[in-house]
This record gives structure tokens, C-alpha cells and sequence, in this order.
């Protein structure tokens, strides 16, 4: 067995290599310094050096949701990349897993959202994930499309991060509460990720942590776990001057990979709490 592993720099890409580490699995590390994959060039070069990879592990994306309305570029990197890299995996024969977002949602059901669920993304990042997914599907039988939801983990600044560091200067804290969905540890993610290829069951997958929260309840229980002082009041999207409009209600159901694998993934609380500790910032 042999990884590529490309974004290993994120906070997914980032877990894998632990998990590997762990396990003992061979792989190569990429980021986009060593391999471009939204450049076609770039790509040809690379694979024509390195072409015997059993699994093709695509941890690179665009995320910057609000940028992304004025950037082409995040076309280039969630939809056109993955159908490449998909292509790419067929003419190997290796594995193609890809990941995509509660986003390709509007928020509208108002229930959890399964993968039967027709995508209506509101934004361009929305609409490049959705695009993504579709590509990679019909390019190669043999890919793991899988969605997920708020992810957390030691590599990035996250949610979590800029609530702890906004409250080392402030008293008072206004966050959303009517953006609702669950947040997902990427150690986690990546576990069941694996979990989940070593099946060998290709399509289309949500992959969360159990729960639903608010970025204010999200919030309001990271600052608990600190010991913050301060006050936290609810606020409303609308109150931001945000350029990409963000569903109201977009928690993933993660029943179907659950029920494949015979397991619950763990609560969004316990994702924290284990994320807090592996920061150092709380104790065991």
C-alpha cells in the first residue's frame, strides 16, 4: 500500500499523516509547495515521476467561503482538481477519495440532511463543491466522495482558535446562532475516513461528528471549558457583513456510514474536549 496524501498541511491532511504514522503505512505528504493540483502541468509531471500509488487521498481545498464569491480560483481547486486527480487514480487503478461540505446545502429542509438530499448550494463555494462531487463521481467508479461539516483540528486556526483569542481581549462576545450544523474533529474524521475506505463500498458519504449545535452553542461550550468570565450574546447572520450567503440548517445525517461500518461516530462535546486537551488547553 501506498498513499498520496495532497493539502497535508490542513487539519485533515495533518490527522492522516498521524494515523499512517500510527498504523505504519507508507504514503508521500503534499502541499500545494510540492504539487499544484489545481495546475495540470504541475499534475503531469508529478504523476509521471510517481505512479504507483494504491489510494489518492485529496485533503486540498479552497475554504475560504466569502473570498471565493470573487475568486475563479475555487473552481479550479474544488471542481476541476478532484475530476483530474479522479482521472488520474483510474489510469493508476488506485483508490480516489475526495471531500465536500454541508454547503452544497441551502439550509431549507429543515432536518437532517442525507445523501439522497438534491445539492442548492448558495455560494460559489457551495456550488464548487457540488460541482466537485458530481465530477468525481462520474469520472472514476472506484472514488469515495465524502461530506462533512464545521472541521476542527490542531493544524489550522479554526472556530475554536478565534473564539479562545477573541476572548483573551474581550469582555463581551456576540456569535451566530441561527447557523446551525456540527462541528467535526478531524481526528475523527480521519479514523472513519479510513474506516470507511478499507470497506471498499465507493460513493457518496457524510462523515460528522454526532450532534447539532450552533456556532453560538458551539462557542458558548468551548469558553465553559476555559473558565471564561465574559458574557456571550446570540446573534444573527445578517448582523455580518458577509459577501457569501451561509445555510441556515445544514447538519449531515451519518447514518449511512454508521450503519455500514457497525459504529457511532462521537459527539461534537467529545471532539472538543479531546481537541482542547491535545492543544494543551485544558487537562486531562
Amino acid at each position: 500500500m501506498k498513499i498520496l496524501l495532497t493539502g497535508s498541511n490542513g487539519q485533515l491532511g495533518h490527522d492522516f499523516q498521524k494515523l499512517f504514522d500510527n498504523l505504519n503505512i507508507k504514503y508521500i505528504a503534499t502541499d500545494y509547495q510540492d504539487l499544484d493540483i489545481a495546475d495540470s502541468k504541475n499534475l503531469k509531471k508529478f504523476f509521471d515521476k510517481n505512479n504507483d500509488f494504491t489510494h489518492i487521498i485529496n485533503c486540498a481545498a479552497y475554504n475560504d467561503v466569502d473570498k471565493a464569491q470573487n475568486d475563479d480560483k475555487v473552481f479550479l481547486l474544488n471542481e476541476q482538481a478532484p475530476k483530474k486527480l479522479a482521472e488520474l487514480s483510474k489510469k493508476l487503478g488506485a483508490i480516489f477519495i475526495t471531500y465536500s461540505t454541508d454547503f452544497v446545502f441551502d439550509g431549507k429542509k429543515g432536518k437532517n440532511y442525507t445523501e439522497d438530499d438534491i445539492p442548492a448550494p448558495l455560494s460559489n463555494y457551495g456550488l464548487s463543491k457540488a460541482n466537485g462531487e458530481k465530477l468525481t463521481l462520474n469520472a472514476y467508479e472506484k472514488s469515495f466522495v465524502i461530506r462533512t461539516s464545521w472541521v476542527f483540528g490542531k493544524a489550522n486556526n479554526n472556530f475554536n482558535t478565534q473564539v479562545i483569542n477573541w476572548s483573551k481581549t474581550r469582555n463581551e462576545l456576540n456569535i451566530v446562532d441561527d447557523q446551525v450544523s456540527v462541528p467535526t474533529y478531524s481526528k475523527d474524521l480521519a479514523e472513519f475516513s479510513w474506516k470507511l475506505i478499507q470497506t471498499g463500498k465507493f460513493g457518496l458519504y457524510h462523515i460528522t461528528n454526532n450532534g447539532t449545535a450552533s456556532k453560538y452553542e458551539q462557542a458558548k461550550y468551548v469558553l465553559e471549558k476555559i473558565g471564561w468570565q465574559g458574557k456571550i450574546k446570540p446573534a444573527k447572520t445578517e448582523d455580518f457583513n458577509l459577501s457569501a450567503k451561509r445555510p441556515h440548517f445544514s447538519k449531515l445525517s451519518s447514518k449511512k456510514i454508521e450503519k455500514l461500518l457497525g459504529e457511532k461516530i462521537p459527539d461534537w462535546k467529545s471532539g472538543i474536549d479531546r481537541y482542547l486537551i491535545e492543544m494543551g488547553i485544558i487537562k486531562k
